[in-house]
């Protein structure tokens, strides 16, 4: 209790809180995604490896740091009540500095992006469009269960897969790469909604309509499986028709694995769906890679 007054008084946020602020557990998904679109895109990464560094930088560090600072300056009332011990609302990021952070970040992911090429920086103005449409009024798409879990799941996994492949390849990424990145983005709804779940309470006193808060935690937790299955699933078919039949065989027993843990979860929805992010969406992203390498050989 000693510490409070300080803290109180702080002019300046505390570096350490800063870096919580931008969450870097949070990166990996579109670093990977980003990673899985330059595999896609059959490209040699040994003739544009500095680009493609930049690009997962990009993705992870700066954009998504980004809107995780964004996020957490619009949630910082829900927050309050969720996590009051997070940076802003315990004042280890005192005043307008989780905006100003926002908003600094914002102006890098642009300048960066631009490096990137025409493709590149217009990915890069729709990752930020969408990270503050996602977080700030009036439109603050989070208030919706439906809307938020799936605009954030195009934006980490969909977005970043479509850059990596069209900046290697300097153009448009072949149809068949767009369909599965917008399968696997689509998919992602489902982990954005077991996500949604530690913030239950926060999210129902405050009227954010996350679908644990309007279906429950049952109905949404299975809700969340089925999208999940439902993506890998098309997924799964269309390498079968294109005659991809070992990645495609690859991708169902790691879909089995998801299944396994999927009714474990569901003895459970509101402890377990943490848990589930370890083996559920550990098998689900390493289908994502083996989809890219299967897309590398379609020509």
């Amino acid at each position: 209790m000693s510490v409070a007054p300080s803290i109180q008084n702080r002019r300046f946020p505390q570096p350490s809180a800063a870096l919580e602020l931008i969450k870097p557990i949070t990166w990996f998904p579109p670093m990977w995604a980003y990673l899985c679109g330059i595999v896609s895109s059959g490209a040699a990464l040994s003739d544009a490896w500095a680009l493609a560094l930049l690009g997962i930088i990009l993705a992870g560090p700066i954009t998504c740091g980004m809107s995780q600072a964004a996020n957490d300056w619009c949630d910082r009332h829900v927050d309050a009540i969720n996590e009051p011990h997070r940076p802003i609302p315990s004042g280890r990021i005192p005043g307008r500095w989780g905006l100003w952070i926002a908003i600094a970040m914002s102006g890098l992911s642009l300048v960066v992006g631009y490096q990137l090429g025409p493709w590149g920086f217009a990915a890069t103005v729709a990752a930020v469009l969408a990270a503050w449409a996602y977080s700030q009024e009036p439109i603050r798409a989070k208030k919706s269960g439906w809307w938020g879990p799936g605009l954030v799941g195009l934006s980490y996994e969909s977005l970043p897969w479509f850059t990596g492949a069209a900046v290697m390849v300097a153009g448009l990424p072949r149809w068949e790469i767009i369909v599965v990145a917008v399968l696997y983005g689509l998919g992602a709804h489902g982990i954005m909604t077991l996500n949604d779940f530690k913030a239950l309470e926060g999210d129902r006193q405050l009227g954010i309509k996350s679908l644990p808060v309007t279906l429950g935690p049952r109905r949404a937790a299975w809700t969340a499986c089925i999208v999940m299955t439902a993506a890998q699933v098309d997924v799964i078919g269309l390498l079968f028709a294109w005659d991809r039949p070992v990645h495609a065989l690859a991708i169902t027993g790691l879909l089995g694995v998801q299944v396994r843990a999927m009714t474990v979860m569901m003895r459970d929805p509101k402890g377990k769906a943490p848990w589930y992010n370890g083996p559920g969406v550990g098998a689900y992203v390493a289908g994502m890679m083996i989809a890219a390498v299967a897309l590398r050989s379609i020509t």
